[in-house]
């Protein structure tokens, strides 16, 4: 099985330096685009791939580049921003690779910077990962020592700075127009769309913002083709994911794997199945903010598309385990609460909202609940759902609690007619 994005992290020991991933083949996508390649062709190639970015949208990569202004002298300079903020609950996979191999992102950025012919590039990273920022300075100092950064890389004209910005931390940040304005120096607050930010974006000039797994592919897909990628996985989609579990499995961890595995491949054969005493009740299959799979579940692929039509989301691919002897009721009400505390405040539904949910699983929680609260409950998943709000933070928040009121109805039930919660 291949593993392109993880073959060189070994957990434990320091990511390799320059000279040692050179050894191994790093940079020869760079070496191939800008030789072999015209940047059109290097954004055609993405779009062949069929990569679907990993940062929780699932947008076609390819796509999003192809909207960058290429002819308009009026449209530079050109931004590309890799979002490393990494804020939803449960993901850490954009860690693993930042602290494992960080040049496999610089490469995967000096692509793609030179395929929508931007100037500067820029990591939005979260303020936390003070590892993961040393080693990556560490790596950008080499890629400029070594000429892959900077004026006139590899003698091909183009030109290109990156930078890091740590962040402030804040999930909405992840929305990409609100990382844009917290870049700026401004309120991290969504944008209206249109236009979107391959025409407006940075400073108002085209930008492209991307993760650092769907950037981190961009090496391997220039060096060895959309057919190879597709190749990889499981399904119509190409490439692996990095799929990660939490919660009480028996490992714990995360794990590149062919888009498509099934979730009990991922639960039981990966993270070695629940945890003795432990029985599986639900999983959150990308982060907090998407719906609840259940037992019926098991089976499904886990890719977009299939994920979609089981109700729920594909997400980050990072799945949160809900075991038998945890109060669902109270799983809910912290991830609720997290994401009360985050809304940036921008529109009524989810400023107000968000809190008035949190609220009233608290008091659920606590034994002072009553049955009118549930329909309330129901009443906030549908006002703070799509097309309601002005970004997707409210809609994902209302993910978990929507499936939960469906999936375990009885639970919240139990608290309100016994006055207490029944795990405690």
């Amino acid at each position: 099985m291949e593993r392109p994005l993880t073959k060189h992290i070994k957990p434990g020991s320091p990511p390799l330096n320059l000279k040692d991933y050179l050894q191994v083949g790093g940079y020869n996508g760079l070496h191939k685009a800008f030789k072999e390649m015209k940047p059109t062709e290097v954004t055609s190639l993405v779009k062949a791939s069929n990569l679907l970015g990993r940062g929780g949208a699932g947008f076609p990569t390819g796509v999003k580049w192809s909207l960058v202004p290429m002819d308009d002298e009026n449209a530079k300079p050109k931004y590309l921003v890799c979002n490393a903020d990494e804020m939803e609950p449960g993901t850490f996979k954009d860690r693993y690779l930042l602290e494992g191999n960080p040049h496999q992102l610089i490469a995967g950025m000096i692509i793609t910077a030179y395929a929508i012919q931007a100037e500067k590039a820029y990591i939005f990273i979260r303020w936390a990962y003070k590892k993961a920022e040393a080693e990556l300075r560490k790596a950008i100092r080499e890629a400029y020592e070594a000429g892959y950064l900077g004026k006139n890389i590899m003698g091909s004209g183009f030109d290109l700075d990156l930078y890091i910005h740590s962040s402030a931390g804040r999930y909405i940040c992840g929305e990409e127009t609100a990382l844009l304005n917290s870049l700026e120096g401004k309120r991290g607050i969504p944008r209206t769309k249109p236009p979107f930010p391959a025409i407006s974006g940075l400073f108002g000039k085209p930008t492209v913002v991307n993760n650092v797994e769907t950037l981190s592919w961009i090496p391997h897909i220039v060096e060895n083709g959309a057919e190879w990628f597709k190749s990889l996985s499981l399904t119509g989609t190409g490439g692996t994911k990095l799929y990660g579990v939490s919660g009480r499995v028996k490992k714990p961890g995360i794990w590149e794997l062919p888009l498509g595995i099934t979730v009990r491949e991922l639960l039981e054969e990966h993270a070695g199945g629940m945890a003795d005493g432990y029985r599986f009740r639900g999983a959150l299959p990308g982060g907090a903010s998407t719906d609840f799979l259940t037992e019926k579940h098991l089976d499904i692929k886990l890719d977009f598309s299939t994920v979609a039509a089981a109700g729920s989301r594909m997400g980050t691919g990072t799945m949160i385990i809900l075991d038998d002897k945890t109060c669902p009721v109270s799983f809910i009400h912290n991830i609720e609460k997290f994401f009360a505390l985050e809304s940036c405040g921008w529109c009524t539904p989810c400023r107000e909202g968000l809190p008035w949910v949190e609220k009233i699983l608290a008091s659920i929680e606590e034994g002072t609940g009553k049955m009118e609260y549930l329909n309330i409950l129901k009443f906030h998943t549908k006002y703070l759902g799509p097309g309601n709000t002005f970004c997707a933070h409210a809609p994902g928040a209302a993910e978990p609690l929507q499936s939960g009121l469906n999936y375990f109805y009885d639970d919240f039930v139990r608290h309100i007619d016994e006055k207490k919660c029944p795990w405690r």
